[in-house]
């Protein structure tokens, strides 16, 4: 038996709203999918893919012989955020599952999913407050997954914990970047209930560095940690970058979450019967991809500069390493054309974008199947009509400008990254200390927070 492909919801109906687009598999679903994880003589899975350590084949076990309960206490073991890393991980556990050898994966993040939610319908999903205190306490600037799980783990250490969060509400880019389509914002809402009740104070719509001294947090507290992500995004500085109609990612994906949220009265981009043109082939892209669907749009565009990538495990990435390989969303299954091997050249348009000229190009690659430079193919000069772009193009790391790093004396290392100085009690966890990278990675550095 192989993967269960058929995931979402009807089309024709989950275009037409913001609800999550994944369908529950059945427990007999998932019984025969986690049985076939028995098979695995020597699992890499848990060890070498998850970077949380998740018991991947101890609570697969369980879930094929129908114990949840035994599920749920391996799982959360080691997960402190099952709800959310089994809704927008990429799974790298399932790169590297012994079956992608000679088939496809377990299906080890629907797996997580259905544990997760059977324990909170069961009411195992409880606040978990230290035993004893240790009199030592620590702010946390930032409830992006690094913040909430860097403050989850000082807090059962017996720390006194305070987070700081600039925005309305926490979250970060779980709640103001991920759709509301690939999770549900409830799911935030009910585990701040939960690590408030385990002791842990939240503040809000309050700017560290702008509305309070970041010196003042370390004079109050015995550790200062930042989990403030990778703000600036990548932008394109080519001519007509000012056209209206030209937008970063996170105008649409913020904002329309915002607006959902009640925050904005209005989405603050109107793509109903737009062209819309998203440059950047990651997840990111694929986000824009399906909020325009939803926002009613005419039609909708993808384009990479890279290569397309092949069908199958590239030879670059061999087993057990996260395979570089093409990759369908389900905003993709919705409608949209895709192209790669296409550079940007500049955005057309007097008063408003009307289109994008963009140039094809030959890429070289590594002896391993990495692309390494492009050319661009003579005479391959065209215009992509267009009156909305969306720039997926990544994150660049922390401007330097940021006010708390003046106040805290770090300066950003060449990478945009902030280096901890634990002499002075600053601690860095997430993408400000790595460089953007996935929310389980993030909540796996809050977790191995060094107090």
């Amino acid at each position: 038996m192989n993967r269960i492909h058929d995931l979402y919801r009807p089309l024709p109906e989950r275009i037409r709203d913001f609800a999550e687009v994944e369908r529950p598999l059945t427990d007999a679903e998932l019984a025969d999918q986690t049985a076939r994880c028995l098979d695995c003589g020597q699992p890499f899975c848990h060890a070498y893919g998850c970077p949380l350590g998740n018991l991947v084949p101890d609570q697969n076990r369980a879930v094929a012989r129908g114990d949840w309960r035994t599920a749920w206490d391996l799982l959360s073991a080691n997960s402190d955020f099952p709800e959310f890393t089994s809704r927008v991980c990429p799974a790298l556990c399932e790169g590297s599952c012994v079956h992608q050898l000679d088939a496809e994966s377990v299906m080890i993040r629907q797996s997580e999913k259905r544990i997760t939610d059977h324990a909170f319908a069961a009411g195992w999903v409880l606040p978990r407050p230290p035993a004893t205190e240790n009199g030592r306490s620590a702010a946390i600037v930032g409830a992006g997954p690094a913040g909430l799980s860097a403050a989850a783990t000082l807090r059962r250490r017996g720390w006194d914990v305070t987070v700081y969060e600039r925005r309305a509400a926490v979250g970060g880019l779980l709640r103001y970047g991920i759709p509301a389509f690939k999770l549900a914002k409830n799911l935030i809402d009910r585990r701040r209930l939960l690590l408030e009740a385990e002791g842990i104070r939240f503040v809000t719509s309050l700017e560290v560095g702008r509305d309070l001294s970041a010196g003042w947090l370390l004079r109050r507290h015995d550790a200062v940690v930042l989990a403030i992500g990778t703000p600036a995004a990548r932008d394109l500085p080519i001519p007509g970058r000012t056209l209206p109609g030209v937008h970063l990612a996170l105008d649409l994906l913020e904002g329309q979450n915002r607006h959902l949220a009640g925050e904005l009265p209005a989405p603050p981009v109107d793509a109903a019967g737009k062209r819309v043109l998203v440059i950047g082939g990651g997840d990111t892209g694929s986000d824009c991809v399906g909020t325009a669907h939803r926002l009613g749009a005419a039609e909708v565009t993808q384009i990479e500069i890279m290569p397309k990538p092949p069908s199958e495990r590239s030879p670059s990435t061999p087993w057990p390493l996260w395979p570089q390989m093409l990759r369908t969303s389900s905003s993709h299954l919705e409608g949209c054309t895709r192209r790669w091997s296409l550079n940007t050249l500049r955005f057309l348009g007097t008063d408003t974008l009307t289109g994008v000229e963009v140039e094809t190009v030959d890429w070289t690659l590594t002896p391993d199947g990495r692309p390494s430079k492009f050319i661009p193919v003579p005479g391959t000069r065209e215009t992509i009509p267009c009156d909305l772009c969306f720039l997926a193009l990544g994150f660049t790391g922390v401007p330097a400008d940021t006010p708390l790093l003046a106040q805290l004396g770090l300066t950003p290392t060449p990478r945009g990254t902030l280096p901890s100085d634990p002499a002075r009690r600053i601690h860095c966890v997430g993408d400000c200390a790595t460089g953007a990278s996935l929310v389980v990675r993030a909540l796996a550095s809050g977790k191995a927070l060094p107090l």
